[in-house]
Order: structure tokens, then sequence, then C-alpha cells
């Protein structure tokens, strides 16, 4: 029989997570979302999903990119001029992101969820057991015993009364074991503008990478228009944030 590790031995056998925002962290690795169209009802990962905490409490999942294609073509599957495409889901309002090579007007669309393959059905996965790790030293442990680990991070901006929740699976962990570091390094994600109260929360929501090494605080690398060489621009990583945040990684299985 095999031996568990002391690590693992501490979830014991609990099935629920300490969760102080009171949003249990999703299976990364088994959750998707599904289209209801007959035509194609297409499956999509989900890679990150974005709580805001207004008025109403709505929840955004970001899905995994892939490439513009001719959908059940018999040959040449994929657009000549071809893009990023990555759909985000929300219960009434999504957004479609389509990344060209060069700066397109139609990048960016917020549209209604009912009209994205007509509506979306949640396969959301929640893990066996999540513990919420509380130390670096605990951060260094569980990513050495190379179990999952999801983060939370969370944003307010106190001029509108929002909040904003979000959650990612942490692909990339940085780990110093003599100086007791870890940094994450993760994305991408949907990152909401809280300051200012759009008309529909949807129009908030761009992309981004973050970034954290303490509980307190979050760096942000934003999608936005860049300038490079010859005059051009195109959608590009490059707007640079960083906020006050509280910060909460899990340990999952």
């Amino acid at each position: 029989m095999k031996r568990r590790s002391l690590f693992e031995a501490s979830f014991g056998a609990t099935l629920a997570a300490a969760t102080p925002s009171g949003m249990e962290p999703i299976d990364y690795g088994r959750s998707f979302l599904q289209g209801k169209w007959a035509e194609n009802r297409v499956r999509f990962w989900v890679e990150s999903r974005t709580r805001i905490i207004g008025p109403e409490v709505i929840d955004y999942y970001q899905c995994a990119s892939c490439k513009s294609e001719n959908t059940f073509a018999p040959k040449e599957l994929f657009h000549k001029e071809n893009y990023d495409f990555l759909p985000v889901f929300g219960p009434e309002d999504g957004v479609i992101f389509r990344r060209k090579a060069w700066l397109n007007s139609d990048y960016r669309q917020v549209r209604k969820s009912a009209e994205m393959w007509e509506g979306q059905t949640y396969k959301l996965v929640k893990p066996r057991g999540a513990r919420l790790l509380r130390s670096n030293r605990e951060i260094r442990e569980a990513t050495h015993a190379g179990v999952p680990i999801v983060a939370q991070t969370e944003l307010a901006d106190p001029s509108t009364g929002l909040r904003a929740i979000i959650e990612f699976p942490v692909k990339t962990m940085n780990i110093h074991d003599t100086r007791d570091l870890y940094q994450v390094d993760s994305g991408p994600v949907v990152f909401p503008d809280l300051s200012r109260r759009y008309p529909r929360p949807a129009e908030s929501l761009r992309l981004a990478f973050v970034a954290f090494n303490a509980p307190g605080f979050a760096d942000f690398v934003i999608e936005a228009p860049t300038p490079i060489p010859e005059g051009a621009r195109v959608h590009h990583y490059s707007k640079l944030e960083s906020f006050p945040a509280v910060n909460r990684l899990f340990a999952c299985r």
C-alpha cells in the first residue's frame, strides 16, 4: 500500500474548502462549458472564473483559447487569415475576443450569452478536497508535492463599492526554498475594471496575466492596443497595473 506524504494526509477527510470569500474553488482540470446549439454543441475548457460583486453577484467563465476554423469542413479546417478566439460566458452577457495579427476593430464583442451557441450548459466539478495554504512554507510544500493549486485574487474599489474575485489554476509557480519565497505567474484571466459601473458588467472585462508573491497585492499585465515598429499597433499584454488585493491559494485534490 502506497504511503501518503504528510502533505497529502493533511487534507484529512474534509471535502469542503476553507474559503473566507465563500467561493469554493472548482476543479480546473475537469470543468467545462458546453453550447446548446444543435449545429455545434461545442465544449470549452474553463480556464478562469471572475465573480463581480455589486448590486448583484455575477460569475463570468473564461474558456480556453482556440483558432478560427471552418467547423466540420471536409478539408482546410483553419481560416487562411487566422486569429485567436476566446469566449467568456456570463449568465446574461458574454464576451468574444478575436485577436488578429493587426489592431482589428472587432477584437472584443459583448454579446448576449443566448446568442453564443444558443446559451451554455455548465459542467463544473468541485475538487474532492481543498485546503487553504496559510504560509509560504505551506505554499512551497504544496508545490513540491505536485498537487493542483488554485488561486483567488480579491480586488475592491471603494469609489464604486464594487468587488471582484478572480479565480484561476496556478500554471506557473516560482519557488525559492532557502529564502522561503514563492511567486505566482498565470493567465490569461478575466480582469474587471472596477473603477466605474458599466451598464452591462460584461463591458468591464479584459484579458490579463496576474502575478503575486505576497497576500496583499497583485500585479497585472493587461491586453491593450500596443505600438510596434513601423508605426503599427497590435493587441498585446502590455498595460501594467498593480492593485491592493487579498490573495488566497488552495491545494486541491
